[in-house]
């Protein structure tokens, strides 16, 4: 008999459309994620059907509460994209044994290492809420919802790792459902327990944690069943100290990013906590403004991180299969698409400040004007924001982690956090407003010296070849 062996799509189907088809599900799912906490600050900010929304310190309290959300992440992305580069390098170059190892092994760390953020988180308390920025008019909203986040931790940590792997499986359509569907959940039940129960920010909290049961049990379902590339049997989910090292070796990147996300995060609640109430808006304004915004810059973020996750099995595993041409090509217009659409973006917030945030409710004269000039300067080069992430999550893919996790660190660590302790020094609260262009354009001139460099290589690769 003869044995039909039958291509890997991800190493022969038009770039198009594989990007296409596995981008879709990557920007879904981060959206997704977003819309959790957009969909808070919404209801809570705006009201629900003749229900008084809870104002300025609700919407506050959300990024005040912001950080822990963002370390989450950062665990989530640590192990998911870990685990997701590891099985498909391996299963790329053949090694179907090693693949399912690193599935196994990546599941495991979801589960306890999520487990442990989630305990400490709870632990620390109000220690933790102090750190990120809260005030005393701030405090009673945010101290129910975040104790609700803490146990929410581990759940989210494992939906996040096993919607990549399930993506890595070439599953993405299955993977956009079972994060879609918890975020539906959450929509439906943010207004009930919010207001029809009167559970105030506590129901927000406790719809996220139930939409997030509900995505987990899709999951799990879909691993422990449907898994296709692999045989998930027992004897992969045996720690293997070698596996976990490579795991978190190529997620650290996105991980970082995150992590980096969560220094700002803090750093600018604290700054804006101090000279926000030296200045004519007070302290409550200006938070719940870059709040508001932040939420929204998430969602930018997800179409252009969707993009470069999406990539990440294509890149993965062409190149561990040596196809240098396809991983150029795959790269190149996954920083096209970026970029159209940073622009687009760019667009509607030099244009339509006002609208955009009036989707979070309203507030005061005061608001609004600090949520223009913010929204205006401080996110003036987005058309350029869309390289950095696209470029640093493609070396990861192709295993170069340290390079990386320095674009990763550049922009957020190395430029926008001194920006943002040195500037309103001398200009008060508006040198606030004034880092976030400067680190920009400093971050993309970085990212592009190194992918010159990359590129000048995967050239001299396919000559070679050739």
């Amino acid at each position: 008999m003869q044995e039909v062996r039958k291509e890997n799509p991800l190493g022969t189907e038009r770039m198009g459309r594989l990007i296409m088809r596995y981008s879709t599900p990557a920007i879904a799912s981060i959206l997704v994620h977003a819309l959790y906490n957009i969909t808070d600050q919404i209801f809570i900010g705006r009201g629900f059907f003749g229900y008084e929304g809870l104002g300025v310190p609700g919407i506050a309290a959300t990024n005040v509460a912001f950080p822990l959300v963002i370390f989450s992440m950062a665990l989530s992305l640590l192990i998911g994209v870990g685990t997701s580069v590891t099985f498909n390098l391996k299963l790329g170059a053949g090694d179907r044994e090693a693949a399912a190892k690193a599935a196994g092994n990546g599941l495991n760390m979801a589960v306890f290492f999520g487990l442990l953020l989630g305990g400490a988180a709870l632990i620390l308390g109000d220690r933790l809420l102090d750190f990120f920025g809260t005030t005393d008019e701030i405090y009673p909203y945010v101290a129910p919802y975040m104790k609700i986040i803490c146990f929410s931790i581990p759940i989210q940590v494992f939906v996040t790792a096993a919607s990549k792997l399930i993506r890595a499986d070439g599953s993405p359509t299955f993977s956009m459902v079972c994060i879609m569907s918890g975020a539906v959940v959450n929509i439906i039940l943010d207004p009930i327990l919010i207001y029809v129960f009167g559970m105030g920010m506590a129901g927000a909290g406790f719809a996220t944690l139930i939409g997030l049961c509900f995505s987990a049990f899709l999951s799990a379902y879909y691993v422990l069943r449907k898994f296709k590339c692999v045989r998930l049997d027992v004897g992969c989910y045996r720690p293997n100290s070698v596996i976990i090292k490579r795991i978190c070796a190529l997620g650290v990147t996105a991980c970082v990013n995150q992590l980096a996300l969560a220094v700002v995060q803090i750093t600018m609640n604290n700054t804006l906590r101090y000279y926000g109430a030296n200045s004519i808006y007070g302290s409550e304004i200006p938070l719940a403004c870059v709040g508001a915004i932040s939420k929204i810059n998430v969602v930018f973020l997800a179409f252009v991180i969707g993009i470069a996750q999406g990539c990440q099995p294509i890149h993965s595993f062409n190149y561990g299969a040596k196809k240098y041409e396809r991983v150029k090509t795959a790269y190149i217009a996954a920083l096209i698409s970026s970029t159209v659409f940073s622009t687009l973006i760019f667009i509607v917030f030099q244009l339509f400040p006002r609208p955009v945030m009036s989707i979070f409710g309203q507030g005061s004269e005061e608001y609004f004007l600090f949520s223009e000039r913010y929204l205006r300067i401080f996110m003036f080069f987005i058309f350029l924001n869309g390289i950095q992430p696209v470029t640093a999550n493609f070396f990861n893919s192709i295993g170069k982690a340290k390079v990386g996790i320095t674009l990763s660190l550049t922009r957020q660590i190395a430029f926008l956090v001194p920006l943002l302790l040195l500037l309103p020094r001398f200009f008060g609260i508006d040198g606030v407003v004034y880092a976030g262009p400067i680190s920009d354009g400093a971050a993309f001139l970085l990212a592009g010296f190194f992918i010159i460099r990359e590129i000048k290589e995967l050239n001299r690769l396919i000559y070679s070849r050739s």
